[in-house]
Protein backbone atom coordinates (compact mmCIF):
# COMPACT_ATOMS: atom_id res chain seq x y z
CA UNK A 1 0.00 0.00 0.00
CA UNK A 2 2.55 2.07 1.06
CA UNK A 3 4.29 1.65 -2.56
CA UNK A 4 1.50 2.50 -4.15
CA UNK A 5 0.38 5.65 -2.37
CA UNK A 6 4.47 7.35 -2.91
CA UNK A 7 4.14 6.31 -6.76
CA UNK A 8 0.89 8.08 -7.00
CA UNK A 9 2.26 11.28 -4.95
CA UNK A 10 5.10 11.41 -7.80
CA UNK A 11 2.43 10.80 -10.35
CA UNK A 12 0.43 13.55 -8.60
CA UNK A 13 4.11 16.04 -8.78
CA UNK A 14 5.25 14.95 -12.41
CA UNK A 15 1.78 16.59 -13.40
CA UNK A 16 1.63 19.78 -11.64
CA UNK A 17 5.40 20.49 -12.20
CA UNK A 18 5.19 21.42 -16.33
CA UNK A 19 1.56 23.62 -14.97
CA UNK A 20 4.02 25.65 -12.42
CA UNK A 21 6.74 25.71 -15.20
CA UNK A 22 4.08 27.52 -17.97
CA UNK A 23 2.30 29.81 -14.77
CA UNK A 24 6.17 31.12 -13.95
CA UNK A 25 6.48 31.83 -17.36
CA UNK A 26 3.67 33.36 -18.68
CA UNK A 27 4.05 35.80 -15.36
CA UNK A 28 7.72 36.46 -16.68
CA UNK A 29 6.35 37.34 -20.06
CA UNK A 30 3.61 39.49 -18.98
CA UNK A 31 5.86 41.30 -16.53
CA UNK A 32 8.30 41.96 -20.04
CA UNK A 33 5.48 43.28 -21.99
CA UNK A 34 4.51 45.38 -19.41
CA UNK A 35 7.59 47.13 -18.86
CA UNK A 36 7.99 47.32 -22.75
CA UNK A 37 4.48 49.77 -22.35
CA UNK A 38 5.56 51.57 -19.88
CA UNK A 39 8.63 52.33 -21.31
CA UNK A 40 6.90 53.58 -24.77
CA UNK A 41 4.56 55.76 -22.98
CA UNK A 42 7.63 57.51 -22.18
CA UNK A 43 7.43 59.34 -25.50
CA UNK A 44 4.25 60.42 -26.50
CA UNK A 45 2.38 60.08 -29.58
CA UNK A 46 -0.14 62.70 -30.68
CA UNK A 47 -3.22 61.32 -32.77
CA UNK A 48 -5.48 64.22 -31.93
CA UNK A 49 -5.67 66.74 -35.53
CA UNK A 50 -4.50 63.51 -37.65
CA UNK A 51 -6.20 62.33 -40.44
CA UNK A 52 -7.83 59.01 -40.57
CA UNK A 53 -4.76 56.06 -41.05
CA UNK A 54 -5.89 55.09 -44.46
CA UNK A 55 -5.67 59.04 -45.11
CA UNK A 56 -2.70 59.24 -43.72
CA UNK A 57 -1.03 56.00 -45.18
CA UNK A 58 -2.10 57.65 -48.49
CA UNK A 59 0.22 60.47 -47.79
CA UNK A 60 -2.45 62.92 -46.19
CA UNK A 61 -0.63 66.03 -44.31
CA UNK A 62 -0.59 65.96 -41.00
CA UNK A 63 -1.36 68.63 -38.46
CA UNK A 64 -0.09 68.90 -35.23
CA UNK A 65 -0.14 71.30 -32.46
CA UNK A 66 3.29 71.68 -30.51
CA UNK A 67 2.27 74.59 -27.96
CA UNK A 68 2.63 72.09 -25.07
CA UNK A 69 5.80 70.50 -26.00
CA UNK A 70 8.44 71.56 -23.18
CA UNK A 71 12.15 72.11 -23.96
CA UNK A 72 13.65 69.02 -24.48
CA UNK A 73 10.99 67.16 -24.99
CA UNK A 74 10.44 64.63 -27.90
CA UNK A 75 6.93 63.79 -29.50
CA UNK A 76 5.86 61.48 -32.35
CA UNK A 77 3.28 61.39 -34.64
CA UNK A 78 2.50 59.15 -37.90
CA UNK A 79 2.78 60.15 -41.62
CA UNK A 80 2.45 57.78 -44.24
CA UNK A 81 3.30 55.17 -41.55
CA UNK A 82 6.18 56.56 -40.40
CA UNK A 83 7.36 57.94 -37.35
CA UNK A 84 7.97 61.20 -37.13
CA UNK A 85 9.61 63.14 -34.16
CA UNK A 86 9.06 66.64 -32.97
CA UNK A 87 11.70 67.82 -30.89
CA UNK A 88 12.10 71.50 -29.02
CA UNK A 89 15.55 71.57 -28.61
CA UNK A 90 16.89 73.72 -25.64
CA UNK A 91 19.65 76.95 -26.70
CA UNK A 92 22.58 75.10 -24.89
CA UNK A 93 21.67 71.79 -27.24
CA UNK A 94 21.57 74.41 -30.09
CA UNK A 95 25.03 76.20 -29.41
CA UNK A 96 26.88 72.66 -29.19
CA UNK A 97 25.66 71.56 -32.83
CA UNK A 98 28.47 73.59 -34.09
CA UNK A 99 31.13 71.30 -31.43
CA UNK A 100 31.22 68.38 -33.10
CA UNK A 101 31.16 69.33 -36.87
CA UNK A 102 34.84 67.32 -37.58
CA UNK A 103 33.20 63.71 -36.63
CA UNK A 104 30.73 63.79 -38.93
CA UNK A 105 29.83 62.17 -42.10
CA UNK A 106 27.60 64.80 -43.51
CA UNK A 107 27.91 67.67 -40.96
CA UNK A 108 26.63 70.53 -44.16
CA UNK A 109 23.88 68.00 -45.55
CA UNK A 110 25.29 67.53 -49.00
CA UNK A 111 23.41 64.63 -49.22
CA UNK A 112 19.40 65.15 -50.26
CA UNK A 113 18.05 64.35 -47.07
CA UNK A 114 15.96 67.29 -46.19
CA UNK A 115 13.73 69.92 -48.12
CA UNK A 116 16.10 72.83 -49.36
CA UNK A 117 14.79 75.02 -46.24
CA UNK A 118 16.47 72.72 -44.03
CA UNK A 119 19.33 72.87 -45.28
CA UNK A 120 21.73 74.28 -42.58
CA UNK A 121 23.25 73.89 -39.34
CA UNK A 122 19.75 72.85 -37.60
CA UNK A 123 18.14 71.04 -40.42
CA UNK A 124 15.23 72.73 -39.43
CA UNK A 125 12.61 75.72 -40.66
CA UNK A 126 13.05 76.88 -37.23
CA UNK A 127 16.04 76.21 -35.24
CA UNK A 128 14.12 75.79 -31.87
CA UNK A 129 11.92 72.62 -33.43
CA UNK A 130 13.85 69.68 -34.78
CA UNK A 131 11.31 67.60 -37.36
CA UNK A 132 12.51 64.16 -38.81
CA UNK A 133 11.52 60.50 -39.76
CA UNK A 134 12.50 58.99 -36.76
CA UNK A 135 14.04 55.87 -39.05
CA UNK A 136 17.66 54.80 -39.14
CA UNK A 137 18.77 55.50 -42.62
CA UNK A 138 21.12 52.09 -42.23
CA UNK A 139 18.30 49.46 -42.33
CA UNK A 140 14.70 50.78 -41.20
CA UNK A 141 15.31 50.69 -37.24
CA UNK A 142 14.11 53.52 -34.84
CA UNK A 143 16.68 54.93 -33.07
CA UNK A 144 16.72 56.32 -29.18
CA UNK A 145 16.42 59.60 -28.13
CA UNK A 146 19.05 59.61 -24.78
CA UNK A 147 19.63 63.75 -23.35
CA UNK A 148 20.79 64.51 -20.41
CA UNK A 149 24.29 63.49 -20.95
CA UNK A 150 23.04 59.93 -21.79
CA UNK A 151 24.17 60.50 -25.32
CA UNK A 152 27.65 60.78 -24.06
CA UNK A 153 27.98 56.75 -23.67
CA UNK A 154 27.94 56.10 -27.55
CA UNK A 155 30.11 59.53 -28.07
CA UNK A 156 32.11 61.44 -25.66
CA UNK A 157 31.74 64.89 -24.92
CA UNK A 158 28.23 64.97 -26.92
CA UNK A 159 25.01 65.10 -24.60
CA UNK A 160 21.72 64.69 -26.59
CA UNK A 161 21.58 62.42 -29.67
CA UNK A 162 19.65 59.62 -31.24
CA UNK A 163 21.29 55.89 -30.79
CA UNK A 164 20.30 52.70 -33.00
CA UNK A 165 20.11 49.90 -30.37
CA UNK A 166 19.80 47.71 -33.73
CA UNK A 167 23.76 47.96 -35.23
CA UNK A 168 25.02 51.07 -33.36
CA UNK A 169 24.38 54.17 -35.39
CA UNK A 170 24.52 57.44 -33.78
CA UNK A 171 23.05 61.03 -34.95
CA UNK A 172 23.49 64.24 -33.14
CA UNK A 173 20.53 66.99 -32.22
CA UNK A 174 19.91 67.49 -36.38
CA UNK A 175 19.76 64.53 -37.30
CA UNK A 176 23.42 64.30 -38.45
CA UNK A 177 24.96 61.07 -38.95
CA UNK A 178 28.19 60.62 -37.15
CA UNK A 179 31.50 58.97 -38.96
CA UNK A 180 32.06 55.36 -38.68
CA UNK A 181 28.89 53.77 -38.12
CA UNK A 182 26.45 51.64 -40.61
CA UNK A 183 24.25 54.49 -41.48
CA UNK A 184 25.56 56.36 -44.78
CA UNK A 185 23.15 59.39 -44.41
CA UNK A 186 21.51 61.53 -42.02
CA UNK A 187 18.36 61.38 -40.91
CA UNK A 188 15.24 62.36 -43.36
CA UNK A 189 13.73 65.65 -42.41
CA UNK A 190 10.44 65.80 -44.11
CA UNK A 191 8.24 68.57 -45.96
CA UNK A 192 6.40 70.57 -43.51
CA UNK A 193 5.58 73.98 -42.65
CA UNK A 194 4.46 76.18 -39.59
CA UNK A 195 1.00 77.54 -39.68
CA UNK A 196 1.57 79.70 -36.70
CA UNK A 197 3.71 79.49 -33.58
CA UNK A 198 2.17 76.52 -32.20
CA UNK A 199 0.79 74.70 -35.33
CA UNK A 200 3.03 73.17 -37.92
CA UNK A 201 1.68 71.00 -40.78
CA UNK A 202 3.95 67.96 -41.87
CA UNK A 203 3.29 66.43 -45.41
CA UNK A 204 3.69 69.77 -47.67
CA UNK A 205 5.73 72.68 -47.73
CA UNK A 206 4.58 76.66 -47.64
CA UNK A 207 4.31 78.04 -51.13
CA UNK A 208 7.13 80.24 -52.33
CA UNK A 209 5.88 83.97 -52.49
Amino acid sequence: MSNVSVDAKDSALSETQPDNTRRRFLTVATSVVGAVGVGGAAVPFVTSWNPSAKAKAAGADVEVDISAIEPGQLIRVMWRSKPVWIVRRTPETLAGLADHEDILRDPNSEAEQQPAFAKNRYRSLKEEYLILVGICTHLGCSPQYLKDGAFEEAVEGVPDGFFCPCHGSKFDMAGRVFQSVPAPLNLVVPPYQFVDDTTVIIGSEAEAV
